[in-house]
């Protein structure tokens, strides 16, 4: 069967499985990652049209709130990072009653703050990087009692924004320095010398494991979305047993957390031990055909439409 007769049949049957909803996607948002939330939002508007939905795409921040207005039977979040990712979206729309897609506002609050997250994994059971907190008061104590090297990172900020890898004292104290100032905080993490991993979850499901090869020093905000050459791999020549570990793992982080329907665990695997080590869970990640998530379910025969309307059900199942 042709491509094009196969996208229609497919979409034929999503629709009938649910009907037709008045669904609203709300994309952009005041964040950083404002750009990648559009593309994700335009790619999550054209498939639930495919389906057969009546779908209104709509930008929303914190100052204009009015696509909550539109009469809809669901709201479909793709906002990454401030705003839509931190729980204050979420707690809105619980306010209004409304029905959505993703993890609630406790849970996404929880996951954007990397430092609770992380104390959440270690009562879990998950392991995670050791790290310190270091802010205006602290922060030359803490930087004089760590063991280089060390990742820091801003506690709450998606994308690798203002993140680095630091070797020397005084790298450590500018970085540092840095993140504090236009943070209040920062997050000194333990680095992890080996390769990194990320596991969507969908459901109660893990998906297969994606490693992530860049050519610079980690998978920064460069890598991710500017770089020809970083490579997202399936096919991975790993033990049976070390793959599902890290399934097991990410599994464990977006139940620690409290999340539902969907998410993306972010894990480094020490070169060394094998012990893997869960960074962070994204509890919206990108939603583009070129997406990690997407990527993810395509391999367990989920395409890009089919996903969409699989987190729709998901949702409601789980929020009525």
């Amino acid at each position: 069967m042709p491509a094009s007769r196969t996208r229609a049949h497919d979409a034929t049957s999503e629709r009938r499985r649910l009907g037709a909803l008045k669904v609203t996607v709300l994309a952009g948002g005041p964040g950083m990652e404002r750009e990648v939330s559009l593309n994700s939002g335009q790619a999550v508007f054209e498939a639930l049209q495919r389906i057969g939905h009546r779908v209104t795409l709509r930008d929303i921040g914190p100052d204009d709130s009015s696509a909550l207005d539109l009469p809809a039977d669901f709201i479909f979040i793709a906002l990454h990072g401030e705003f839509g990712e931190d729980g204050t979206l979420q707690a809105e729309l619980d306010g209004r009653g409304l029905r959505y897609s993703g993890s609630g506002a406790a849970a996404s609050r929880l996951a954007m703050n990397k430092a609770e997250a992380k104390r959440y994994f270690l009562r879990a059971g998950v392991p995670t990087p050791d790290f310190k907190l270091a802010d205006r008061v602290n922060l030359r104590d803490v930087v004089s009692d760590v063991t280089l090297p060390v990742v820091v990172k801003p506690v709450s900020s998606g994308s690798s924004v203002d993140t680095s890898i630091v070797r020397t004292p005084d790298a450590l104290l500018a970085a540092a320095a840095l993140v504090v100032d236009r943070y209040g905080e920062a997050l000194i993490e333990a680095y992890i010398s080996g390769d990194e991993f990320t596991v969507g979850i969908l459901g109660e499901q893990a998906l297969p494991v994606c490693e992530i090869r860049t050519q610079r020093e980690f998978y920064d905000y460069q890598a991710k979305y500017i770089d020809d050459d970083t490579q997202y791999l399936f096919d991975l020549h790993l033990p049976e047993e070390l793959l599902f570990r890290v399934q097991r793992i990410g599994l464990q982080a977006h139940q620690a957390l409290g999340c539902r329907v969907f998410s993306r665990v972010d894990i480094m695997v020490d070169r060394e031990t094998r012990q893997p080590y869960v960074l962070e869970v994204n509890t919206i990640p990108g939603f583009t055909s070129h997406s990690l998530l997407p990527k993810a379910a395509a391999r367990v025969g989920i395409g890009f439409d089919q996903l969409c309307q699989r987190i729709i059900e998901l949702s409601l199942a789980d929020n009525g």
